[in-house]
């Protein structure tokens, strides 16, 4: 029973230090992106519901980027606090922006791809860039390096949506490295040629892209998705690429404290279930690998068995997995998240598994 249980091990292995260096290393070890200004005609689209305090602070960063051809499209999707009256004194300020004002709809009521889709066929411009009513973009040069990835044929662009540092909290070591290991897994499929998501907070395509797709129709009964669902269904090898470069990335304030957040993974992990075949699969098996690889480490040490050749193969999946999370997190300038590799792991993976029991028995609250 232990020898078979030790060659499972190794194959277990075997299949983490693949998704390591065969996949996550596309990113990883990629070469630094460069920024060339292409001047696209550009709609930043933000949709908000009650986020008063968050656009006050945030919008003006985006109105003062530094880019020659750009609106704003400001979505109030049917808020009951000062959002709306927000927006409406940042049109008046900014000649650039524009508003569409949401009213409750019975029939899609509740959803944001409706107000999305209001405000996407309300923009004027060819090409779209998506951030949340609570991020910000970390420079003027933000709309210049997510456009300066298209090209002729990519017409979908994948950026980075980080979090805020809070000095001295585990859980926002948490929160950031997991954050990092889900941009670190988009961005090497899309750079294998196999996108499956990517994040709203961060996120550009080419207008035509949502309309040869009839936009979120196929699924707009799903209350989330409007960012990694429809990636899903619309990305492809051939339309898609990723941007890395820091002057793209957008940052927002992350949850503080654990229940929060073990909700809002709650609502990703329930949208997942609705990606391809083939991404749920390689998902499913990069977890389990790494549940079974822990699980079979604990058993084999505990029975002595082959106990040189056990800690000789745990450093080396160690190495491996260390070494990439560390370039990966570098390039993402998260460096701070290195060091917490081994430990944030592990309590990733009981929180994951704490999910997918609760998601069972109960379902995730979404957009209001």
């Amino acid at each position: 029973m232990l020898i078979t249980l030790f060659y499972f091990f190794i194959a277990i292995v075997f299949i983490q230090v693949f998704y390591y260096l065969g996949i996550f290393g596309k990113f990883a070890f990629g070469k630094p992106q460069e920024i060339t200004s292409k001047k696209l005609p550009v709609s930043v689209i933000v949709c908000a519901k009650n986020e008063e305090e968050n656009v006050k602070k945030f919008i003006p960063l985006l109105a003062e980027q530094d880019y020659p051809d750009f609106e704003i499209v400001l979505i109030d999707d049917a808020s009951s606090d000062e959002t709306l009256e927000v927006f409406e004194q940042f049109e008046q300020q900014y000649p650039n922006i524009r508003l569409v004002k949401v009213q409750n709809n019975e029939a899609f009521w509740g959803n944001k791809k409706y107000a999305l889709t209001l405000g996407i066929k309300a923009s004027k411009k060819e090409y779209l860039l998506f951030t949340d009513a609570d991020c910000y973009p970390t420079s003027k040069e933000w709309i210049t390096a997510m456009t300066s990835q298209f090209t002729m044929n990519k017409t979908i662009v994948l950026g980075y949506g980080g979090y805020e540092k809070i000095e001295r909290s585990l859980l926002n070591k948490i929160i950031r490295f997991e954050t990092v290991l889900t941009a670190v897994q988009y961005f090497s499929w899309a750079k294998l040629g196999l996108p499956y998501m990517g994040v709203g907070r961060n996120l550009a395509y080419k207008k035509e892209e949502f309309f040869n797709v009839n936009g979120f129709i196929e699924h707009i009964q799903i209350r989330s998705g409007d960012d990694d669902l429809f990636i899903n269904q619309a990305a492809n090898k051939s339309n898609t690429t990723i941007s890395y470069a820091p002057e793209s990335f957008t940052y927002s304030k992350p949850k503080e404290t654990y229940g929060e957040w073990f909700t809002q993974k709650r609502r990703h992990i329930s949208t997942a279930e609705y990606y391809k075949f083939f991404d749920k699969m390689q998902l499913g098996l990069f977890f389990i690998s790494q549940l079974f690889f822990f699980i079979l480490v604990i058993v084999l040490l505990a029975f002595q068995f082959q106990w040189i050749a056990v800690l000789a193969i745990l450093a080396t999946r160690y190495t491996v997995a260390w070494t990439v999370i560390g370039f990966s997190a570098g390039k993402l300038k998260e460096n701070d998240l290195k060091v917490w590799f081994p430990i944030i792991e592990i309590m990733l993976i009981f929180t994951q598994i704490n999910i997918f029991i609760t998601n069972i028995f109960s379902k995730p609250v979404y957009w209001k």
